[in-house]
């Protein structure tokens, strides 16, 4: 990548700063090379930073130092308590590296945990990231949110809402979409020119023949059908309790779930370190760490920047294949 990424700020209170040096200090001479967006004074007094007027300064000085595209945070920075002051500064820092992506100017976005409850408060209208980042980029409701890991990648069809509001709203439209989503990302942003898909019944044992529930007869196989009617390589529904054995995992490059906790669970507890959040159907690459924000230990020195490090190479490999891929397509 000759682009840096843009690294957003996410809850100074939070571990963000200090995974944020941890990654540096990691990728400093191998890449890829990001700026930091936000306030400069919220990372470890430890860390070289050097303040950067704009992005195509960051690289240059990224072996040495960590980038700052400088911003004021409005109230001091404790470590575990986070500030609602501060909401507007966080909110800030995801919409600017959303635009110099936009622009062109970063290869992609990788951001920091934030508190969804502390943005909230502070009149923040969005369940979480992936939605702002739709909104943010003009694609409203056709963001797909896939965390992946070397071991494992898989998609929640509904995310950040109840699991009555999830079972309320899951539409095989909703399947579809996701499962176009996925497999067009598949194919640009992960090089994989024929990726296969593994739908996740809804109910125990995909709903044995209609004896546990009929969303999988009903819904579910219909939507496969007309997925497969459209060339898509999917199969399913499948029992969820059996799809992420080793064997099962090796027979799909993605799994389609049904609700948030059906793939975040098995992906957490096979590879949690690695973990990686991106968010699919969207002009700019964006992925973040697959943990939050982690009060409980900010400012301890204890927080591990490995899911945050993978995130940034993830970002980097998805801006080099997108980019690829779009240099490949015929006039």
């Amino acid at each position: 990548m000759t682009s840096p990424l843009a690294l957003t700020m996410g809850d100074p209170a939070g571990i963000g700063p200090e995974i944020t040096v941890g990654a540096w200090r990691a990728l400093r001479e191998t890449g890829p090379a990001f700026v930091f967006l936000g306030d400069a004074s919220c990372l470890p007094d430890d860390a070289p930073v050097e303040i950067v007027e704009d992005v195509s300064g960051a690289a240059a000085c990224f072996s040495r130092a960590i980038p700052v595209l400088q911003s004021q945070l409005s109230a001091p920075v404790l470590p575990g308590s986070p500030d609602e002051a501060n909401a507007p500064a966080v909110i800030d820092s995801i919409a600017r590296a959303v635009g110099l992506a936009r622009a062109g100017a970063v290869g992609g976005v990788v951001t920091n945990p934030i508190s969804k409850a502390v943005l909230r408060k502070a009149g923040f209208p969005h369940p979480g990231h992936t939605e702002f980042l739709g909104e943010l980029c003009g694609v409203p409701g056709r963001e797909v949110m896939m965390l992946a890991s070397p071991m494992l990648r898989v998609v929640p069809v509904t995310v950040h809402v109840s699991l009555r509001e999830a079972l309320d709203t899951l539409t095989g439209e909703a399947i579809e979409a996701a499962a176009r989503v996925t497999t067009a990302a598949l194919r640009r942003d992960f090089g994989l020119p024929n990726p296969r898909l593994a739908i996740a019944g809804l109910n125990p044992h995909a709903g044995e023949s209609g004896l546990m529930g009929r969303e999988e007869i009903e819904m579910i196989a219909p939507a496969i059908a007309r997925l497969k009617a459209e060339g898509v390589d999917v199969f399913g529904p499948v029992p969820p309790d059996t799809m992420f054995t080793p064997a099962a995992r090796a027979r799909y490059d993605a799994a389609l779930c049904m609700y948030h906790d059906q793939a975040l669970i098995p992906l957490k507890t096979l590879d949690m370190e690695n973990g990686v959040n991106v968010t699919l159907g969207l002009p700019i690459v964006r992925t973040s760490p697959d943990h939050g924000t982690a009060f409980d230990i900010a400012g301890k020195g204890v927080a591990q920047a490995d899911s945050l490090i993978a995130a940034l190479r993830l970002a980097g490999t998805l801006a080099h294949n997108r980019a690829s891929s779009i240099q490949e397509r015929p006039e």
